[in-house]
């Protein structure tokens, strides 16, 4: 009688799960997507189908199947598998899932596999406690993050898994999944009778960009709110979509993946002169709540990288739409980032200068430097003209403000570093038009 009571408690449960829940894919065949890493023959599938994992760790938006891939393990491998999540757990209850996999594989050997949800919520400490586990082989690591792992994640653990990126699903891809809970009487919708339109199906694999959650808990809520009509079929249109799917909150952590991402995007774009594609990006940032100061910054180090000498005025149109913005604020202050980004979008670009000081560093690493030349030395002190500082120094504006004569190390004698790329104003010195020393 307990366990028919039992039996009864979990089936109400399960009924109260949200329908993505309750859908979950128990077997590797019905997982949906991802197939640049679940493909058949691809290293992830092989490892899975014949449960030899090593240490893993998924990384990808909400809703891309991290958790769902590392339940279908569960499903397929024969060690134990122990799940956790990182919000609630400490370094005391990783000891213990230690401690009892070590006596698993002692007295029944078995091995243990340990899938630790949101792992970029640890702190290091909590994450070295992990590290001798993994390198002893006493666990295998499953690990599920919404954040780079290489920005979240301690190096020496990342050494030890295999990092496998999830990508938002396909809008395809989701509407397989809306379609299998609409027809599935088990666990998904099927005992509705409902008809769902396929405007609002569209609508709802378009709206989710990409996040299956998001996609079938909007259908639950659709199809649960709307009346049967006099048939008892419970009619979804693309009216009842909209509503039940809102949009959703801009996909962006300030201090994650998707702030790297978009900031390189927001990078990339103006130093392609794309303006439309650097304003879609600014647009998402700031929208985002992201500090426009942090915007500035990346504009000023692109006028210097990547404008440069084409246009040496972009890092003080910059500077001074940085000081107007602090003195205007928000909401006008866009107008001023806009105006900032269109310029160094239309600006010629040069990266003469970055390249000419990445050259210069990498010989003083090597150590190719020498001498400074004898005439270029200091000749103020007492005693320098006895050394021979400043003798044959040439003074530029006596020769009209050029004159030819060696700067560089005898050594380091015609090394160029500086290359003008004729674009803009890049294009050579204007002084060399002076007179050579007789």
């Amino acid at each position: 009688m307990a366990d028919l009571f039992s039996e009864i408690n979990q089936d109400k449960a399960r009924k109260q799960m949200p329908l993505a829940a309750r859908l979950r894919p128990e077997r590797l065949e019905d997982l949906v997507g991802q197939s640049h890493i679940l493909s058949p023959g691809m290293l992830l599938r092989r490892a899975i189908e014949t449960d030899q994992l090593g240490s893993l760790i998924f990384y990808g938006p909400p809703g891309t199947g991290k958790t769902t891939l590392a339940m279908v393990i569960s499903n397929a491998t024969d060690s134990a598998f122990v799940r956790i999540n990182a919000v609630t757990s400490g370094v005391a209850e990783l000891r213990q899932v230690v401690h009892e996999a070590q006596e698993r594989m002692k007295y029944h050997g078995q091995g243990t596999i340990l899938f630790i949800d949101e792992i970029h919520r640890f702190n290091k400490s909590q994450q070295d406690a992990l590290l001798p586990s993994v390198e002893e082989g006493k666990i295998v690591l499953i690990g599920a993050t919404t954040e780079n792992p290489y920005f979240s994640v301690n190096s020496p653990l990342l050494s030890r898994s295999r990092i496998f990126r999830l990508e938002p699903l396909r809008e395809e891809d989701i509407l397989i999944l809306l379609k299998r809970s609409l027809e599935d009487k088990e666990n998904g919708l099927g005992l509705y009778h409902s008809e769902v339109s396929e405007k609002a199906l569209l609508h709802f694999a378009a709206a989710a960009r990409g996040d299956a959650r998001q996609a079938l808990n909007g259908l639950e809520l659709a199809v649960r709110s709307t009346a049967p009509d006099r048939d008892g079929v419970r009619r979804v249109d693309i009216k009842t979509a909209e509503e039940s799917i809102q949009e959703r909150a801009i996909v962006y952590d300030k201090t994650g993946d998707q702030h790297y991402d978009v900031a390189s995007a927001f990078i990339k774009s103006m130093r392609g002169s794309d303006a439309d594609a650097a304003l879609h990006y600014m647009a998402r940032m700031l929208s985002a709540g992201e500090d426009p100061r942090f915007v500035f910054r990346r504009m000023l180090i692109l006028a210097s990288e990547d404008v440069g000498p084409a246009d040496p005025m972009a890092m003080a149109v910059i500077t001074g739409a940085a000081q107007a913005y602090e003195q205007v604020g928000m909401p006008e202050g866009r107008i001023i980032l806009a105006n900032a980004v269109i310029y160094l979008c239309n600006a010629p670009k040069s990266n003469a200068a970055v390249v000419a000081i990445d050259k210069a560093q990498e010989d003083i690493r090597q150590g190719k430097y020498g001498s400074v030349p004898a005439h270029l030395r200091d000749a103020s002190y007492p005693g320098a003209a006895g050394f021979g500082h400043g003798a044959e120094y040439k003074y530029p504006h006596s020769f009209g403000g050029w004159v030819e004569q060696d700067y560089l190390p005898a050594e380091m004698k015609g090394t160029q570093y500086y290359k003008h790329t004729g674009i803009g104003r890049d294009a050579g010195p204007v002084m060399k038009k002076g007179k050579k020393a007789k």
